[in-house]
């Protein structure tokens, strides 16, 4: 069994089960399964397959038939560049995600001490922390994840304090110039349409958003009323559909609103200025 063969057996099995991006995903699979990286591949097509590496990528490709996805099997994602470990006790960042952080980098200025409200991976705190001069602080209500978070920190070398609570309720003054967020925005009721990808093996936690997907912006615009300095700015990933009832929830406290777009035309992040 040759590298090239175990690549066309698994490319047909993944397309087989209808599994996107079938050719590539055997490609990632393999790779990981032989510890190389996939331009390894090409060069040593006709090389012969080891019986541990066979082995291995057997084993990888029935967790990704049985739905795993591919990022959970190699515990990686690359974001903004840089590559972060990722374990299903975090969400798999989106490339859509960088168009918050770069939405960050455009407002914060060197010393500004910036929050990132549910941490996950801690792609947005620590990417934000090696791009800028700032001061960096993350939250979230998973210490699995904080784990996840702080172990892609020292293996980034980026200076984030992480911090465990329910969204920013760990503080109670105003000390913050920017503070970002992509919270759990999925209605609950939404849960049986998501991809089993998604909805079978991502951290629940990190998906939903209560019954109507929007109760966590609610909390969200709160705590950063009374967090932020006056004219601090507060960032958000949009969910599908949230716009105007996000908007609607910024008082007159708020002021240069704005919205940007994803590559799709979709609004994906909104930025607020406090005004008090």
């Amino acid at each position: 069994m040759t590298i090239q063969t175990a690549l066309l057996q698994g490319t047909r099995l993944l397309e087989d089960d209808s599994i996107s991006a079938p050719r590539l995903t055997a490609e990632v699979l393999l790779a990981h399964a032989l510890g190389r990286e996939r331009t390894y591949l090409y060069a040593h097509s006709e090389e012969e397959l080891t019986e541990i590496g066979w082995i291995h990528f057997g084993r990888y490709l029935h967790e990704r038939l049985k739905g795993k996805p591919t990022q959970y099997i190699t515990c990686r994602q690359e974001f903004y560049g840089r590559d972060f470990r990722v374990t299903p006790d975090v969400l798999i960042p989106r490339p859509e995600t960088e168009h918050l952080v770069e939405a960050c980098l455009k407002r914060i200025r060197s010393g500004n001490r910036v929050l990132d409200v549910g941490a996950g991976s801690g792609a947005i705190a620590i990417t934000l922390a090696l791009e800028t001069k700032a001061r960096v602080y993350a939250t979230d209500i998973s210490r699995a994840a904080l784990a996840v978070a702080s172990d892609n920190g020292r293996r980034l070398r980026a200076t984030v304090q992480f911090i465990a609570c329910d969204l920013a309720t760990c503080f109670s003054a105003a000390c913050f110039d920017l503070i970002a967020s992509n919270p759990p925005y999925v209605p609950a009721s939404d849960r049986a349409s998501l991809q089993r990808e998604v909805r079978d093996y991502e951290p629940a936690v990190a998906l939903y958003g209560g019954p109507s997907g929007l109760e966590i912006y609610q909390r969200l615009i709160t705590d950063a009323e009374r967090l932020l300095h006056p004219g601090g700015w507060l960032l958000m990933e949009l969910g599908y559909n949230s716009l105007e009832p996000v908007c609607g929830m910024l008082g007159t406290s708020w002021s240069e609103i704005t919205v940007e777009h994803d590559l799709a035309g979709l609004p994906r992040v909104l930025a607020a200025r406090v005004t008090r």
